[in-house]
């Protein structure tokens, strides 16, 4: 290989064709080294060989733009679990999901965030230990298997996400660690950070954010995505470990500026190929800063995951007793944004972290070893109710449409039985996402900026509020939620206007679990003197743990 005039080394090898293995061979002084290529598309292992792929074929899907973010619905999912076929070894696979995509289409989701599926140690896994970034796992599948994933998925008009990992690298089964023979401090060389700055909650592994070369790498990647496989977003994991050495706030001895800038930079880069592309950071910290653009000093993001949220919708519906529950809280967090936009947050109360790491499905949470009672199953889909009619992008975890239960791990794949066992709560999940889209227009305040919690009754445990775009009939939506085993009676609360309101979702309908008590009225009469600061009031019946939406 020949030194290039950008440092860069390069050399032609006429024979070579897609299928050869192949690796480099670094001489350094007197040692030597064969490392798996870095920029390798497909490898035969973690530990193994790079492999020269064939050209991706060109896509057979129409030109496809996905949903703006105030009409996105995430799905997220694990290919080696989602995409298990029962009668077959080892991990689910790129095919196995394919096979799977008309289940979410039927569910009616636009947009599926997918867990890495870079190239990891072993065969099992999350993904979140990358060992090759630019390398679709092995166990997985062929790049044109994803290829081909992705244009199944956008021919269904459903847009995808690829989760990315640039806080760390590995730790295990990791080439680039020492690439050259080169480190300081015995630690990983050209790659990493050499000094205090390489330390991550998963290893010594921080990718050094300040060397040029490391910086194209990670937006190498982050391109890749996007112009070979046509992948529509991307969501980075722990920004928080790019931008702070412990992730923290206000923290301005370990922060990393060269991380800031570096994410500024991508998502600048991401815009210039495909403006219709966004990024999606996974920071957790509430920093407003995520996702204000690079021109008013902020990272550039379109979105980011609230933790707020999740974490007290969850306290709400999983504590044992219902004096228990923040109902300030809650309106707190169906309230929060991080600037202006109410779409700069995605909200849920499901995903491969909440249930998990020592936490459980929201069924399994609120009812240990019967998340399939009658208890689980209210308070679910009051969670889901809340998630689908709060201002944000609404986003589930795979098998929460039909009530999966336990707990997430990379060996556990969905029991898709539960979908026929539970046909209900998936006609839940799906009239959700229909009220959330505004399938019968009826419900186009969902799509709005506006959201005011007008009401809250610490003692009954029961808050209401109106979402609006513009406002009006098939606009105006007012949400009332019982976060109470009592039921309520002609309970009053305000309206935005006089006349009839019609429930256009009821958690407690029977056509959704047979064990639901269909109670109330399917119409409200809204008249003055108001309520609630509103110009009207109306009566209406709320079971207990359940949710009401309802509009003109």
């Amino acid at each position: 290989m020949v030194r290039q005039p950008d440092g860069c080394w390069a050399a032609d090898v006429p024979e070579a064709g897609p299928g050869d293995e192949y690796r480099f061979h670094i001489v350094a002084g007197d040692k030597e080294f064969l490392r798996i290529d870095p920029y390798a598309r497909r490898v035969t292992s973690s530990v193994g060989n790079a492999v020269i792929p064939r050209p991706m074929p060109r896509s057979k899907a129409p030109s496809f733009t996905p949903v703006p973010l105030n009409e996105m619905v995430i799905y997220e999912l694990h290919i080696g679990t989602f995409g298990k076929k029962t009668t077959e070894p080892g991990p689910g696979n790129l095919e196995g999901a394919i096979e799977r995509l008309r289940h979410l289409k039927e569910l009616g989701v636009n947009a599926i965030e997918i867990m890495p599926i870079n190239e990891f140690a072993g065969g099992y896994s999350w993904g979140y230990n990358p060992s090759l970034i630019f390398a679709v796992e092995t166990e997985y599948g062929s790049p044109r298997t994803f290829k081909e994933f992705v244009d199944e998925a956008h021919k269904l008009g459903i847009a995808v996400i690829v989760d990315v990992v640039y806080n760390h690298f590995g730790p295990d089964d990791l080439d680039l660690w020492q690439f050259d023979g080169w480190n300081e401090n015995g630690k990983g060389g050209i790659y990493f950070y050499n000094d205090w700055r390489a330390e991550t909650p998963w290893g010594e592994t921080r990718p050094d954010y300040g060397r040029e070369e490391v910086r194209q790498y990670l937006c190498d990647n982050a391109l890749m995505w996007i112009k070979e496989f046509g992948v529509d977003g991307l969501r980075w994991d722990a920004t928080a470990f790019v931008r702070n050495v412990h992730g923290r706030d206000n923290d301005p001895n370990n922060d990393l500026p060269d991380g800031w800038m570096m994410m500024q930079w991508i998502n600048r880069q991401i815009r210039k190929v495909r403006r219709s592309t966004f990024t999606i950071a996974e920071d957790l910290r509430g920093n407003p800063y995520l996702t204000k653009a690079p021109k008013d000093s902020g990272a550039g993001f379109s979105s980011q995951w609230d933790a707020r949220f999740v974490t007290a919708i969850r306290a709400a519906l999983c504590g044992p007793e219902d004096q228990s529950r923040n109902m300030d809280a809650v309106r707190d967090a169906v309230m929060h944004r991080y600037y202006l936009n109410a779409f700069e947050r995605v909200i849920y109360t499901e995903s491969h972290d909440e249930v998990a790491n020592g936490k459980a499905r929201v069924p399994e949470e609120v009812d240990p070893g019967k998340a399939s009672s009658w208890a689980a199953k209210k308070k679910s889909c009051l969670g889901a109710a809340i998630v689908f009619t709060s201002p944000g992008i609404p986003m589930i975890f795979q098998g929460q449409e039909f009530l999966e239960d336990d707990w997430f791990h990379d060996q556990d794949p969905l029991d898709w039985s539960k979908k026929v066992e539970y046909p209900g709560i998936f006609r839940l999940y799906q009239d959700l996402i229909a009220l959330r889209l505004n399938l019968h227009g009826s419900t186009r305040g969902l799509f709005g900026q506006e959201v005011s919690v007008h009401h809250i009754n610490q003692d009954s445990k029961i808050i209401a509020y109106h979402r609006w775009d513009k406002g009006g009939p098939g606009d105006s939506v007012v949400v009332v939620a019982n976060f109470s085993v009592q039921s309520q009676t002609d309970y009053l609360i305000g309206f935005p206007s006089e006349g009839e309101w019609i429930v256009r979702f009821n958690s407690d309908s029977r056509i959704y679990d047979q064990e639901f008590g269909d109670a109330g009225a399917t119409t409200v009469h809204a008249k003055a003197p108001g309520q609630d600061g509103l110009p009207a009031k109306g009566a209406l019946d709320i079971a207990p743990y359940s949710a009401l939406a309802l509009s003109q």
